[in-house]
């Protein structure tokens, strides 16, 4: 075990005025109880002076709170095996009795007479604490919004954020441009800073110019069903100063488009391509951030909005295209007392394109993420706000976790909800009546999934207290923290519990028996029965119900491309596959323990019994995530390779009637190719040994041989 107990002067200073401001306490009312002057309080809250401890406890004191009482002590702590928290983290004492914990495990498990199966029981308490501990110390969490375009999820999120302007209608205008859908060129951020500021992840040129070919596809074919996002092409419209517009000449209105008119003078793909390219000065656009600066003569959100929307639309001289943007705002986005939050727009849902995305679906399994699914309110909740939680659960994410880390934000525009009846035709009489009549349409909807309790909010973005959103989504945070909380408290008591009993031989031999039990269990349990799916099947489902545009493009990207990422979804493909082919063995095996919980022959071992399922479900759980990332490797190279050639050139050839059926062919002959059927045979092969080690993990922690 090695120390980790640095704290700076900057830290301890930084607290001491935290914890003055929270007694209501000013510098100079402190300085002067202690007789110190209010130059040298200020330079040690600053960090620019160190303290000795008793000037340190001359300090705690004066300002006599509890927090500030018992910094002398935290100061002391030493942290062997974990991480220091910060001194103001929320859970300073549970994650100090962690720390002590960890420690007397540690200590055990180093002792020479310790066995080494008993060991790997310590270890894996420990490995739990830290896992545990990680958690419960990052305190950074993001909400995503995810949803269809042209609901109002960006206006809801504006209305969150404080970043809306009255108008002259008697309404309000949002700083983040919306409208009718179709709008953020990309995924938005919004974080708390000092000042307001707007930041960009910019696309690679070679990203720019994939845009563009398929920009040029469109001005060459003139055929938009094969072309790219609206928000694309407005971006490189602008960026290159080939916009529209419509004139009026003879009394008829004609749409001039600079865009088309190029096109007829450079009829070459690459040599249009090469132009649009030049155009657009891409060396010039090197900023990555702009400040809001008060000599610009506009009020902050005015000038936020109007910057905004320069950048998302490619008029801002100075920025290149975005592939995430980043927007800094002075107030706090959500106030909560254990956490800070980032706020995710993500880029909406075409409802002719697939959602399963991995810019969405990943924030399905982020611990540290609240996903919103915001729906419409006739249709909540929508299909492919459905389809996002039932692909969650197909690859092995748990009802519960969905059911704390996400919710349906219900987006009512005005009057919808007056629009329900009861069963009797009866109407309601309030706005509020009627989303508590669709909730319950909405709930019986979701319970196919196994859901008793996801969270569901009702919002209109113009008529609703947004105070209550706020609530609402701060009850999600303080639920996420809870569970962070409640898992290391567990895993803290079953750690006493084993270091208490483990020299009582009445104990060991009750643990022995359950220990048999189950051995034979995972005897009877070690061979896999076939599944016939494939890990390609998720992809050509996908590829079948999306637009052709998006194949199209995902094909000039040899399968990489957010809206149809080859990768992704094989190692969805690949998840899919492990966790069918174990999904009800695991259920088996929860079932099993608890059998064997409740008998009270075996109360003894409780313990035992509860650590060796969550030892098979953490296993189980990992094991999954590297059934993704290998199909994700393994098909990554299959697809650059020049085997893979021959299917992108086919590919790439067709056109016209049909398309889409005769691509999803030829992609569904390329994965029956022995190459690539043996890949998947790997992968099956990496489940089987996956599953062995396991079962071998329950089997380290027993003493029977």
């Amino acid at each position: 075990m090695s120390a980790n107990n640095e704290i700076s002067p900057i830290e301890i200073g930084n607290f001491i005025g935290q914890i003055r401001e929270q007694a209501g306490m000013k510098q100079a009312e402190l300085a002067k109880k202690i007789t110190w002057s209010p130059a040298m309080l200020s330079r040690i809250e600053l960090g620019d002076r160190s303290l000795s401890p008793d000037e340190l406890q001359i300090i705690v004191e004066a300002i006599n709170t509890p927090e500030a009482l018992r910094l002398s002590e935290v100061l002391q702590r030493q942290w062997l095996v974990l991480p220091r928290p910060p001194l103001n983290h929320p859970d300073q004492e549970i994650l100090w009795e962690a720390e002590k914990t960890a420690q007397e495990l540690v200590e055990l498990s180093e002792q020479p007479d310790t066995k080494q199966a008993f060991q790997k029981r310590l270890q894996k308490y420990i490995d739990d604490i830290k896992s545990n501990t990680a958690c419960l110390l990052k305190q950074e969490h993001q909400i995503a919004f995810i949803g269809e375009v042209g609901i109002g999820k960006s206006t809801a999120i504006c209305k969150l954020a404080n970043l809306t302007i009255p108008n002259s209608s008697g309404n309000f205008d949002t700083v983040l441009q919306t409208g009718s859908g179709y709008i953020t060129v990309c995924e938005v951020h919004l974080l708390t800073g000092a000042e307001y500021e707007i930041r960009i992840e910019p696309c690679t040129e070679d990203e720019i110019r994939n845009h563009v070919h398929d920009f040029v596809g469109v001005l060459l074919k003139s055929d938009e069903s094969q072309g790219i996002s609206k928000e694309i092409g407005r971006a490189l419209r602008n960026m290159s100063s080939l916009t529209s517009r419509e004139e009026e000449i003879d009394g008829k209105k004609i749409r001039i488009d600079k865009a088309k008119e190029l096109a007829q003078k450079i009829t070459e793909e690459r040599d249009l391509v090469i132009e649009i390219m030049s155009r657009m000065e891409l060396p010039k656009r090197d900023s990555r951030s702009i400040a809001y600066h008060s000599s610009t003569g506009k009020p902050p959100l005015k000038w936020l909005k109007d910057t905004f929307e320069a950048i998302n639309n490619g008029r801002h001289p100075d920025f290149t295209l975005p592939k995430r943007i980043e927007v800094v705002v002075r107030d706090a986005l959500l106030e909560h007392e254990e956490c800070w939050v980032r706020v995710i727009d993500t880029k909406g849902i075409d409802p002719k394109e697939t959602a399963a995305r991995a810019d969405l679906e990943n924030h399905l399994y982020d611990l540290h993420t609240i996903t919103v699914l915001c729906s419409g309110f006739y249709n909540a909740p929508a299909t492919n706000l459905y389809q996002l939680l039932e692909r969650a659960k197909d690859v092995g994410i748990q009802v519960q976790d969905l059911e704390l880390n996400s919710s349906l934000l219900v987006l009512p525009q005005r009057g919808q909800a007056l629009k329900e009846r009861y069963d009797s035709g009866e109407d309601v009489e309030s706005d509020k009546e009627g989303c508590e009549l669709k909730k319950i349409t909405v709930e019986d909807a979701l319970q196919p999934l196994g859901f008793k309790q996801f969270p569901i909010h009702f919002f209109d973005s113009y008529q609703d207290d947004v105070t209550e959103l706020k609530d609402f989504l701060g009850e999600r945070l303080t639920a996420v923290r809870d569970s962070f909380r409640h898992r290391l408290d567990s895993t803290i008591e079953d750690s006493k519990s084993l270091l208490a009993n483990q020299g009582q031989e009445q104990v060991r031999a009750v643990i022995r028996n359950a220990e048999k039990l189950i051995e034979n269990w995972l005897k009877e349990h070690e061979a896999l029965a076939p599944v016939y799916i494939n890990v390609h099947d998720d992809l050509l489902r996908v590829m079948n119900g999306t637009h052709a545009r998006t194949i199209r493009a995902s094909v000039w990207r040899k399968g990489d491309w957010y809206n149809l990422n080859y990768c992704y979804h094989l190692g969805y493909g690949s998840r899919l596959l492990a966790n069918r082919q174990l999904e009800q063995n695991i259920s088996y095996f929860k079932d099993f323990c608890n059998t064997l919980s409740n008998n009270p022959e075996y109360s003894d071992a409780q313990n035992f019994i509860r650590q060796a399922e969550n030892t098979l479900f953490s296993a189980f759980q990992s094991l999954l995530t590297k059934a993704d990332s290998t199909g994700k490797t393994y098909f990554s190279s299959e697809l650059a390779s020049e085997n893979a050639m021959q299917l992108w050139n086919q590919c790439w050839a067709e056109y016209g009637t049909g398309y889409r059926n005769r691509i999803v062919g030829h992609n569904r002959d390329w994965f029956n190719e022995e190459t690539t059927k043996k890949l998947e045979q790997d992968i099956r092969s990496l489940i089987g040994k996956e599953w062995e080690a396991a079962l071998n993990k329950v089997r380290e922690l027993m003493e029977t041989e």
